[in-house]
């Protein structure tokens, strides 16, 4: 009898967690963004939740938690239950420059965090405001290397993203304009919308829709080739700089320990998300990149993460940017 009883608890504790996993999930989901609203990673997140629902069957509820450049918004994810109930939206600068950024990181994006799906790569470019006395980038280099110390900046914090596409841009020009950090993208891009400060190193998504309404100027894109959605701003190349090539990516976590099945369903709502034809649409409008197929594999965004704090952690480095 004992054998028995011991045997059907054996069982029992076999079928449990696949058991738990094909019902998951129960209840709504967060998806942790560690900057304000209205910001790129903010906005990603949102579209990537509003068609997730539609796969999962449970709303997945966007929660803003800001605060030292996106790491305290990590840090919370980092310590939630590994239940699949708290995912990040993270970005390059919480899951890469972060490790360069701050000698005190309460986490490692290495190891501390199950990758779920690369959403989207997105080209930064810089815009100025419509007043500043420059009118391509080649004049605005010039422009920048001659007033360094009255130009200034926005980013969205330290160690974000702007921020470090900021600072790339610094070092190849040899000057520091003045650095102005906000509570993330959309207060940057406010404040160069109301002239108080010059220009905004940013992803497409926050800047885009602004240069198509000519709300800013837009200098520069940082990548190879123009953009469809913004195709007079030429490229680095085109503007005598073609070493300033940067790409951002937003992309999404869970804590370490959930379980393989639960990452599994993730990851395939994740892909249904990226192949609808709606969100497609919507993220070509903003100028997003969709990952191939073999790049929306956690495998690939867990080597993407490796590449780029190689990548950024020199940078940051050379620049002397830390934070305690």
């Amino acid at each position: 009898m004992k054998t028995l009883f011991t045997a059907l608890v054996a069982a029992a504790v076999a079928f449990a967690a696949p058991a738990a996993a094909q019902s998951y999930p129960q209840h709504p989901i967060t998806m942790v963004v560690p900057f304000s609203a209205g910001g790129t990673t903010d906005i990603i997140a949102r579209l990537m939740a509003d068609e997730m629902t539609k796969t999962l069957g449970q709303q997945i509820i966007v929660e803003n938690v800001v605060g030292a450049g996106g790491t305290v918004g990590v840090t919370r994810v980092k310590g939630a239950a590994p239940d699949g109930y708290t995912l990040l939206m993270g970005n390059m600068g919480t899951q890469a420059a972060s490790v360069g950024l701050y000698p005190k990181l309460p986490y490692d994006p290495r190891t501390d965090f199950e990758p779920i799906i690369n959403s989207g790569g997105t080209p930064m470019l810089i815009v100025a405001k419509n007043d500043l006395p420059v009118k391509d980038f080649r004049e605005f280099v010039a422009y920048v290397k001659a007033n360094a110390d009255k130009v200034n900046y926005g980013t969205g914090g330290v160690g974000a993203t702007s921020h470090l596409t900021c600072l790339y841009f610094d070092s190849l020009i040899g000057a520091k304009p003045q650095h102005v950090p906000f509570r993330g993208s959309g207060p940057a891009l406010n404040a160069l919308l109301a002239g108080q400060i010059d220009y905004v190193c940013d992803q497409t998504v926050t800047v885009v829709p602004q240069i198509q309404a000519k709300s800013v100027k837009g200098l520069v894109v940082a990548v190879e080739k123009r953009l469809p959605v913004v195709p007079e701003v030429p490229t680095s190349a085109e503007g005598g700089l073609p070493a300033f090539q940067a790409m951002g990516w937003n992309a999404m976590f869970a804590p370490k320990g959930t379980p393989k099945d639960i990452l599994e369903k993730l990851n395939a709502a994740g892909r249904a998300a990226l192949a609808s034809d709606s969100l497609k649409k919507r993220l070509a409008e903003l100028g997003v990149e969709v990952p191939a197929a073999g790049e929306q594999t956690p495998a690939a965004l867990a080597e993407l993460v490796r590449t780029e704090i190689d990548k950024w952690v020199p940078v940051i480095k050379k620049a002397g940017v830390s934070v305690n």
